[in-house]
């Protein structure tokens, strides 16, 4: 078995995707699947299985990558002995303006621990562009919402999605009830968009914004609900025993591409997963 291959079962396991996965090992789509193809010739093996037009893991290739994490992690770290200035470490790091506050200080407290020297640039970016960029190589860790029935990253927290408002209920008397929300791939804004639809509840979207400052300075002023994670409300007032519809639960995961691998070891990051 060769690394590449391995470390293209990887990305496809961070990424659920063979499409997203040639991005980040710099391979073509058809360059990975013959990898796969010949990681199960190599091992006699069936590593996927068709679910709907989705290709997931089959028993096999859940085992192999438990295997495969660990021979990377063996060749990682055999490079980085060998290599010199191992502390002068420059990573950038993504991570969404809502977990600046309640998750980014425990990752970068962390990480200084980790690499005493380290040279440390974050980006405020949205969970899509994160992953865009780590797919491109312009960053290293990405802080992001899991994906829906996915096995990305490493978990580093779990939260609620929750309704807030400035403390004034006489909002949720207004028609059309006034809204804000994250941008449209945030799964609160999902929720609560097709929430209020199925409800047949009339509501006004007052703004979109990447920013929960901006969503919380426009609740603060009584202009309208919002609807995040419970450990980014801050000063506001979480909204409870209403007829509003139930928001979902996610995990806030760290994410790295196939090029971070090869400067920060798995037993480095799974570290990193329990920062907080």
């Amino acid at each position: 078995m060769e690394i590449d291959a391995l470390k293209s079962l990887l990305a496809f396991v961070d990424t659920g995707s063979i499409t997203r996965a040639a991005k980040q090992v710099n391979r073509t789509q058809s360059a990975v699947s013959m990898q796969m193809k010949k990681l199960e010739q190599d091992i006699g093996k069936v590593l996927f299985e068709k679910n709907g037009r989705n290709l997931i893991l089959s028993k096999d290739g859940h085992q192999l990558v438990g295997y495969a994490k660990q021979l990377i992690a063996h060749y990682d770290n055999t490079l980085n002995a060998v290599k010199t200035d191992r502390n002068k470490l420059r990573i950038r790091l993504g991570c969404p303006d809502d977990y600046a506050d309640a998750i980014l200080p425990s990752v970068v407290k962390k990480m200084h621990q980790l690499w005493p020297s380290l040279d440390l640039q974050i980006r405020c970016l949205p969970s899509n562009i994160i992953r865009q960029q780590l797919d491109n190589g312009e960053l290293d860790l990405g802080i992001v919402t899991r994906s829906f029935d996915s096995e990305e990253g490493i978990i580093i927290a779990k939260d609620s999605g929750v309704w807030v408002s400035n403390g004034d209920c006489k909002i949720l008397e207004q028609t059309p009830l006034p809204l804000v929300t994250f941008q449209q791939d945030c799964r609160f804004h999902h929720a609560a968009i097709e929430g209020l639809h199925k409800q047949g509840t009339q509501f006004k979207l007052i703004a979109m914004s990447g920013s929960v400052a901006a969503m919380q300075g426009l609740i603060k002023q009584g202009m309208a609900i919002g609807a995040m994670a419970r450990l980014s409300i801050g000063e506001l007032i979480e909204l409870k025993n209403t007829h509003l519809p139930a928001l979902p639960d996610i995990s806030i995961v760290l994410i790295s591409n196939v090029h971070t691998n090869s400067k920060i070891s798995q037993t480095e990051l799974l570290q990193l997963g329990n920062s907080v």
